[in-house]
């Protein structure tokens, strides 16, 4: 299969197409972009990109939650306890814990949450 390594439309079908997942959303001055690319009942997975500088305040939420940094670095702290995370790394974010995240350089993710 060949690789498309274009930017794939919002709202363009990606199923059964080889992407790159980075590519999938673009960095926006002074903002948080993301795309959800699956939503199911049982779980979605969203793919974020952060100017430097921005993030996403204190929260809980009812699931686990994984998060893979697929370009630059951020941070995401657990129950008070900072994380720095750089491309390639991944952390689980217990359910029912505090967490936020924040862009200590411009950097893009993906959030994969499983309901249970």
């Amino acid at each position: 299969m060949k690789k498309d390594d274009s930017k794939a439309a919002k709202g363009e079908n990606i199923l059964g197409k080889v992407l790159i997942m980075a590519g999938l959303v673009d960095y926006q001055k002074g903002a948080v972009v993301s795309r959800q690319i699956i939503n199911k009942p049982t779980g979605t997975v969203t793919v974020f990109a952060f100017d430097k500088g921005e993030g996403l305040s204190e929260h809980t939420a009812p699931f686990d939650a994984l998060v893979q940094i697929l370009d630059g670095e951020g941070e995401v702290t657990i129950s008070g306890k900072p994380n720095k995370l750089v491309a390639g790394e991944m952390i689980i974010m217990p359910a029912g814990q505090p967490h936020s995240l924040k862009a200590t350089a411009r950097f893009k993710m993906v959030l994969v949450m499983i309901r249970a």
